[in-house]
């Protein structure tokens, strides 16, 4: 099965780097930015997330909440969050459960070689649950931008 808009996103169930529960179910009733990214302290995953940070004021604006989803542990976050200075909760998702969820974790291939990851792949969720929106392979530069247009 393909999720497209329209569909009832995938429940679930993340600690943030606090270890903080983060529950999808929790935040029905406000637009979720749901964005997998393969990994912290990497430069495009860096670009994406200040990319966001920069943003966050106007996502707020319009009563979004951000969350960023990786496979790294709450101590890389932690580190990633403070160094970046990031607003929004970053989700550790080890075991990949919920990126293959949302069709974001699988074979990749980097200069030749395979290997299993997470896709730079992001989710709107409406504040009734269901997907509004689907970027795939997104430019991590210019990404949030283009989800505040959309949104606009």
């Amino acid at each position: 099965m393909t999720l497209s808009v329209g569909d009832p996103a995938p429940a679930f169930s993340l600690p943030d780097s606090n270890g903080n529960i983060v529950n999808l179910a929790d935040l029905q009733g406000q637009r979720v930015v749901l964005y997998f990214y393969p990994r912290d302290n990497t430069p495009g995953c860096t670009k994406e997330a200040c990319g966001f940070r920069d943003s966050y004021t106007e996502f707020q604006g319009k009563d979004v909440v951000v969350l960023g989803v990786s496979t790294d542990d709450a101590q890389s976050h932690t580190k990633f969050t403070t160094k970046f200075e990031l607003p929004f909760p970053l989700l550790t998702d080890e075991d990949g459960q919920v990126a293959t969820a949302y069709e974001s974790y699988g074979l990749k291939k980097f200069m030749g070689k395979e290997y299993i990851g997470i896709s730079r792949n992001t989710f709107v969720i409406a504040p009734d649950g269901t997907i509004e929106a689907i970027y795939k392979k997104v430019k991590p530069e210019s990404h949030a931008k283009e989800i505040l247009a959309t949104l606009a």
